[in-house]
């Protein structure tokens, strides 16, 4: 097993597709703008809870914004 994996995500991409910016998205999962941003470049990881919220704010499934 490969110990340097790394949770790679589409959130821009489909972020872009909704026509939500950062900070709309921001607001309705209730994190700053920041953090969306840290979390599309791959600077943050975002925890469980926050993935699962982006999911249904999205409604996309897990597998369909984040990946290996």
């Amino acid at each position: 097993m490969n110990d340097t994996l790394v949770l790679k995500n589409h959130l821009k991409e489909i972020r872009s597709e909704k026509n939500l910016s950062q900070n709309a998205l921001a607001e309705m999962v209730g994190v700053s703008r920041n953090t969306i941003s840290s979390i599309e470049t791959g600077q943050f990881c975002p925890t469980a809870k926050l993935a699962l919220i982006l999911c249904v704010a999205l409604d996309k499934k897990f597998e369909e914004i984040f990946y290996f």
